[in-house]
């Protein structure tokens, strides 16, 4: 039997799902976790990610009781936009800065000023925050020059699992839009941004190969494949970001809507044409399959719901039970749930305002109001992107550790007024992976093989007439246009 090995290595852990290369049935997994981070510093040795992979895959491969020479393919999604600056060796010169890094936010708002947001926008598809890879590449030259100075290469995390499979520097289009310095409409490194960081720098020599969607990233290295307990012969494929990988392993068309609720939130669809917001709140980055995934992404999301649940007392069954017998009224509290900065609206600064709290507030309407004030905050980009052109005629489908509360499900239909579906079960990320990885095996396109790996879903909850919501929602949305305006306001003086 041949199976492909799909990898996602999260900011929290890593986990490994081996599938049957001619059926895609899941054959075993494994995951092993990373050290946390606190933000608005955020930092992991890229070692421990190595670490975690061959002990997931050991975990993966004794579950589904395979030898080592049946893994023939293998792919990597990672967390997005981080920075893994290498040196002339190709060794790790400091802790890879992460995505939710914030402390990058003065570079990148000079970046922005400099550059200007529209310029930047169209040149891009996406307003760079400090969650950009770009951001980071300057905050290492203001602050550790000589970190800077030695710099002859710089990675993105799946680019560096896949640099440590492969011994090659390559990245793909979706992992590439996301760094502020490249243009996936022309396919082409923005060198202009990075210029603007060091023009006497050669960029071009130390930046990696975008690879197209089934392009295969090389052949295993043999001393990579006895310590992973893979095939010598196996075959690595591109890789890709974690959300596009996730959008392959959910089998996502044009149409359909991805609520994905983990520690951050986000709402994604995919398109064959780009979309271009002025505004800054869509990112228009490149998808997995050869076209456009345009997403919004909040920081605040789960972490919201587990902050009030630890202030109430209770789990998160608890929580949601709650939630689900508040009484639904016009005038319950609102929350503007900007807990720990925020991304959209770009915020870095920013804390959280609950709203509408009378002497008579009840744990029922707080547990509501943590709910309901992420699903807002989502929607609201949301609605952004259908204004941008983004179809909306699909299905909507709940992911991550979220989708396991019938809260959050519950007010996601409430307030898109259409079903709500999950793929129980499912792993997607890493099933997205091992996607690419049997598209890259078979030498299919990977759009075909989506298709046939889709996995199926089951109708999780049904909007409900709520009287109410309309006026609830128009109380959110003065209550975060006044904390966006405050905050903002506080920022610049």
């Amino acid at each position: 039997m041949s199976i492909v090995a799909g990898v996602d290595s999260s900011t929290q852990s890593t986990t490994v799902l081996l599938r049957d290369a001619a059926t895609g049935r899941i054959v075993g997994s494994g995951r092993s976790p990373h050290p946390t981070t606190t933000p608005p510093l955020s930092e992991q040795n890229p070692q421990s990610w190595w670490d975690a992979l061959v002990l997931a895959m050991r975990q993966a491969r004794v579950e589904a009781g395979v030898h080592e020479d049946d893994i023939v393919a293998i792919a990597v999604a990672a967390q997005c936009h981080g920075l893994v600056p290498l040196d002339a060796s190709g060794e790790v010169i400091r802790p890879a800065k992460l995505w939710n890094d914030t402390t990058s936010s003065p570079e990148v708002a000079e970046l922005i000023e400099r550059i200007g947001a529209e310029r930047w926008i169209e040149r891009v598809g996406s307003l760079p925050t400090a969650a950009f890879t770009a951001s980071k590449v300057l905050w290492l030259a203001r602050h550790e020059p000589e970190a800077f100075a030695r710099m002859r290469t710089m990675l993105l995390p799946h680019d560096w699992l896949t640099y440590r499979l492969t011994g090659r520097f390559v990245t793909d289009r979706s992992e590439a839009s996301g760094t502020g310095y490249y243009d996936s409409r022309a396919d082409e490194y923005a060198l202009e941004v990075l210029e603007l960081i060091d023009p006497a720098r050669d960029w071009t020599a130390q930046l990696p190969e975008v690879l197209g969607p089934s392009e295969p990233a090389g052949r295993v290295l043999p001393a990579v494949a006895n310590e992973l307990g893979i095939s010598r012969d196996a075959i690595v494929g591109a890789g890709a970001g974690d959300q596009h990988a996730g959008a392959i392993g959910l089998g996502v068309r044009p149409g359909d809507t991805v609520f994905s609720l983990g520690t951050s939130g986000v709402v994604y669809s995919v398109s064959s044409q780009p979309v271009t917001d002025l505004s800054g709140i869509v990112n228009c980055v490149a998808d997995a399959a050869g076209g456009y995934q345009p997403l919004i992404c909040t920081l605040n999301a789960a972490k919201v719901t587990d902050a009030v649940a630890r202030l109430l007392g209770v789990d998160h069954t608890e929580l949601s039970r709650l939630a689900s017998a508040a009484p639904r009224t016009a005038d319950r509290p609102v929350f503007a749930a900007y807990l720990d900065g925020e991304r959209t609206p770009n915020l870095p600064g920013a804390r959280g305002v609950l709203s509408g709290v009378g002497s008579d507030v009840s744990r029922e309407q707080l547990a509501l109001a943590a709910y309901e004030g992420v699903v807002f905050g989502l929607v609201r980009g949301l609605e952004t992107m259908t204004g941008q052109g983004v179809q909306r005629n699909g299905t909507v489908i709940a992911v991550g550790g979220g989708a396991h509360s019938p809260a959050y499900l519950q007010a996601i239909a409430d307030t898109v007024g259409q079903p709500v579906e999950i793929a129980d079960g499912v792993e997607i990320v890493a099933a997205g992976a091992a996607v690419q990885a049997a598209a890259v095996l078979g030498g299919v396109p990977i759009a075909e093989q989506r298709d046939a790996w889709a996995p199926r879903t089951r109708r999780a909850a049904t909007p409900r007439a709520d009287p109410s919501l309309a006026v609830v929602r128009a109380r959110y949305t003065t209550t975060a246009a006044w904390r966006d305006a405050d905050l903002a306001l506080a920022s610049d003086s």
